[in-house]
């Protein structure tokens, strides 16, 4: 049975402009700059991937920039108890089916590059390689749930200066299971290995399946016995084994696997290559099992590139705007994978079939666009909106 072969523009702003007025519980300011206006906006800027002054002018009726500024400033709360709001609404409206059972969780930061100077202090964000102009990034740690084609984001943190690996990924582990998902595997990105990470999660009784990092310096001279992580990458074969090591007077254990393969042309090299992994915590099937189920991994990257696709650019230095803007473009993914979830399935029996074709991430950013504008109007000398069709006229010859 089908639930429907297709949404209507009135519905997908309804469900997201609901999903954040509930959680979020942004105030209006005003007769004219109302709660639903100031998300309606939001939401416009958004699918238009622009800025909120340039929103606010291509849109008739609404408010001016300044008034719109004035009141977000009026009702956004401290960073803390609004991350708290973006979890709730992240978390918000789960299927059951993903509560019943323990599920794989994805864990790994995204950097949104920065150019200018912090408004308070410098913990505001971190320093990382050059990238787009400059060393200084905003970061934001984010839980992704892999289960077939339901693909949620649970949680999301603010990753400042101040702040390690292991303070972010307990926050994050905390949320996910506040709401009611029980982790049975946690895959992580290269960045989070180190010895404090895995002593946590070891501590947390937490399976976890990572790549192992060949840290540190070369050895001057070969040893008979060689004890660095680096020794792994120059296996041939593929095969298990364990590497412990000692790190602030205290000892890290973890079981490796390596997975060797041939380069196959890949950067013009030749040889053998070694894929290292490090888990804890579970056994393995096979070393395929362990490359196809760390491969799942990667679906946080495509979360990563729809939430550029839907964050509202902006200049401010203000950090708690910025983190609103990440929230609401991970929102909005959600949002997207509800509505294919709940409306757009095929459901035969216990089986449910996802129809990606029915509702791209870009059409419902351009649903969001069209209702926004059908709201509000748009400026008749603004070139940058798509003309009318025009009649073809013959002329005769």
């Amino acid at each position: 049975m089908s639930t429907g072969a297709s949404i209507s523009t009135a519905e997908v702003h309804d469900y997201a402009a609901s999903l954040i007025q509930r959680y979020l519980k942004l105030r209006g300011f005003g007769k004219r700059c109302t709660s639903s206006v100031i998300v309606t906006i939001l939401l416009y800027a958004a699918a238009r991937i622009t800025s909120i002054s340039d929103a606010c002018a291509r849109l008739c009726k609404a408010p001016s920039d300044e008034t719109f500024r004035q009141a977000l400033l009026a009702t956004l709360p401290k960073w803390v108890e609004l991350q708290r709001r973006l979890n709730r609404a992240l978390s918000a409206d789960l299927p059951k089916g993903i509560l019943k059972r323990p599920q794989r969780i994805v864990i790994d930061t995204h950097e949104v590059p920065y150019h200018g100077q912090p408004l308070e202090s410098r913990n505001e964000f971190r320093g990382g390689k050059s990238r787009r102009g400059t060393t200084h990034f905003h970061n934001y740690a984010t839980a992704y749930l892999v289960r077939k084609g339901y693909r949620f984001t649970l949680a999301m943190a603010w990753f400042r200066q101040d702040d390690s690996f292991t303070d972010v990924l307990q926050r994050l582990l905390k949320q996910v299971r506040r709401c009611g998902v029980k982790v049975r595997l946690v895959l992580l990105d290269r960045g989070f290995y180190s010895a404090d990470v895995i002593r946590y999660l070891q501590a947390a009784r937490t399976p976890f399946l990572m790549p192992l990092k060949a840290a540190g310096r070369r050895p001057r001279q070969e040893r008979k016995v060689r004890t660095d992580a680096r020794r792994f990458f120059e296996w041939k074969r593929s095969g298990w084994t364990q590497h412990t090591w000692l790190s602030g007077g205290r000892r890290a254990t973890v079981q490796v696997c390596i997975r060797c393969e041939n380069y196959a042309g890949w950067k013009r090299k030749h040889g053998r290559v070694a894929l290292v992994f490090a888990y804890w915590g579970f056994h393995p099937g096979s070393i395929t099992w362990i490359r196809q189920t760390y491969r799942k991994r990667f679906g946080i990257e495509a979360s990563y590139r729809q939430m550029e696709r839907a964050r509202i650019r902006t200049a401010t230095r203000d950090p708690v705007r910025r983190l609103l803007f990440a929230g609401i473009a991970l929102l909005l993914r959600n949002a997207w994978v509800w509505l294919h979830l709940m409306r757009l399935a095929s459901r035969h029996g216990a089986v449910v079939t996802l129809h990606l074709d029915r509702l791209r991430f870009t059409e419902l950013l351009l649903k969001l666009q069209t209702f926004a504008e059908q709201l509000f109007g748009t400026d008749p000398f603004d070139t940058s909106q798509p003309l009318p069709p025009q009649p073809l006229v013959l002329i005769p010859t």
